[in-house]
């Protein structure tokens, strides 16, 4: 569900961006970038600013869904593990209250054991 709840938040969003950026006329000038190395110069083609804003959100939207996933499996793992150690102290919590009560010296009766 909170999948779902954030395709829809993206795609509203989304919508709203593409309404604005197109009522722009500023926006809607053709642009073209040039890549110039030292082996390698070469020119895009012409597409308008608004084009290119609106990849530019897709590809953060993509790149955030990454980091969030991420983020999700650490989680998990970090998880499992907190809840294996909390198995493991439950564990010892009642091997000791299963303990049986003597009216002697308890230090006694853990070292007998060891």
């Amino acid at each position: 569900m909170k999948h779902l709840k954030m395709i829809v938040v993206t795609l509203v969003v989304l919508i709203a961006f593409i309404v604005a950026v197109q009522n722009f006329q500023a926006l809607a000038t053709p642009v073209q970038f040039r890549v110039n190395l030292l082996f390698f110069d070469e020119y895009s083609t012409s597409m308008p600013l608004s084009l290119v804003a609106i990849i530019t959100f897709l590809i953060g939207v993509i790149f955030m869904g990454f980091y969030g996933m991420a983020e999700r499996f650490s989680l998990k793992r970090q998880i499992k593990t907190l809840k294996k150690e909390s198995r493991e102290k439950d564990r010892e919590l009642n091997s000791l209250r299963n303990l049986p009560v003597t009216n002697g010296d308890v230090s006694s009766v853990q070292s007998s054991e060891e």
